[in-house]
């Protein structure tokens, strides 16, 4: 209990501060504002709440991961500020709020803070009113992230014919080597002549080695998925050790790895085969750099949040890099480059990226490429748990 003041009366609460009454209120309408929002955060689009004179009531989850910064920083300042052309989005919003539209979409630019990617981000934006509200809702959706996601799905639909075409055709394949192989073998044995011994073995070698192209086209889809825990970091060292085996002068692998990510299911083999399959046509496109002395291959790992993955969405990912600083894949060749037989290296069998699309695409996950000389990045996104 508080003493009496003289007089007997109590003294006078402490006075508070228009700056603390101000940052207790802004704190008090941002638990408010998060509590009625906070559904936005299940959704993989950026969503913002804004009031008519832009500034940000509430920003979701994928917001926070785009930009680069706390929600807290989003929720500072100007929405408006956020664009290259801040004055476009200025005049939207506006019209919007004085119920000129209900709804009204533009393409734009936004600014992101982040180091790593200081270029404006394109985006379609889309601001609709809201209920009972002088607030209206802005949703970002990224240009990149659906044009990357149409390409998935023909990637998807694309390995699929592949598989059937190629299943199809092995077996074509395989009857008549079965027959041509024996017919050789039987004419070796009745003819004596030294010369002709050596044609019916170019014969027998030839179907031999179509025989193993052809076990080779079908492995993927004979070998059962042995499922265990994998932890992708040990994946990426193996491959490390593999590729540096083979490769002891002139090339670095980097690595940059997020230790949080757990392990999920899969088949580890055939990860460690997926990764070796990108990393060894990287470490063979480094052969000049190599003689230089300054090759580099760097292995990254990140947590992917949000992310929409054959038509599912999935909270987390895990997101794998096999960067080099070779001379690029031949643009001749660039968008053909997961389809069988296809090989930029003289020698090459044009199976090594066809299988390890496919092991990918066994743990329900994606790979792309993006290539410009000086820098080519593979980009491998599985499902977590």
């Amino acid at each position: 209990m508080s003493p009496l003041a003289p007089g007997g009366s109590r003294p006078d609460p402490a006075p508070v501060s228009p700056t603390d009454a101000a940052i207790s209120a802004a704190a008090t309408a941002s638990a408010a504002a998060y509590a009625i929002f906070a559904a936005f955060d299940h959704l993989a689009t950026m969503v913002a709440v804004v009031n008519p004179e832009g500034d940000c009531v509430f920003a979701n989850a994928s917001f926070e991961n785009v930009m680069g910064l706390s929600r807290r920083s989003v929720q500072r300042g100007l929405v408006f500020d956020w664009f290259v052309d801040s004055q476009r989005i200025r005049e939207t919003v506006a019209a919007v709020c004085r119920n000129d539209f209900s709804t009204s979409r533009l393409e734009a630019l936004l600014r992101r803070t982040a180091a790593s990617h200081p270029e404006p981000l394109p985006v379609h934006v889309i601001v609709n009113q809201m209920h009972a509200s002088p607030n209206v809702v802005i949703e970002l959706v990224e240009i990149e992230q659906q044009t990357r996601q149409d390409r998935e799905e023909r990637a998807l639909d694309q390995a699929q014919v592949t598989k059937e075409l190629i299943r199809n055709l092995a077996h074509e394949i395989k009857n008549p080597l079965g027959g041509i192989r024996g017919a050789a073998q039987l004419l070796e044995m009745e003819v004596e002549s030294r010369a002709l011994h050596e044609y019916t073995q170019v014969i027998i070698g030839e179907a031999d080695r179509l025989q193993a192209l052809v076990d080779r086209l079908l492995a993927p889809h004979r070998k059962p998925h042995v499922v265990s825990d994998v932890n992708i970091h040990e994946v990426c060292e193996r491959v490390r050790s593999l590729i540096l085996a083979e490769f002891p002068r002139g090339l670095k692998v980097e690595r940059d790895y997020d230790i949080s990510i757990p392990e999920f299911r899969g088949d580890r083999e055939q990860l460690i085969q997926a990764v070796l399959n990108i990393a060894h046509n990287a470490a063979q496109a480094l052969c000049e750099r190599m003689a230089g002395g300054d090759a580099r291959i760097l292995l990254r790992t990140r947590i992917a949040r949000q992310v929409t993955l054959g038509k599912h969405r999935y909270r987390l990912a895990l997101e794998l890099h096999i960067q080099d600083n070779g001379p690029g894949v031949p643009e001749s060749i660039r968008d053909r480059i997961f389809y069988p037989l296809v090989s930029g290296r003289d020698g090459g069998s044009g199976l090594g990226l066809t299988l390890a699309q496919t092991f990918v695409q066994q743990h329900l996950g994606t790979i792309e490429c993006e290539s410009v000389s000086g820098k080519t990045l593979f980009r491998i996104v599985v499902p977590l748990p």
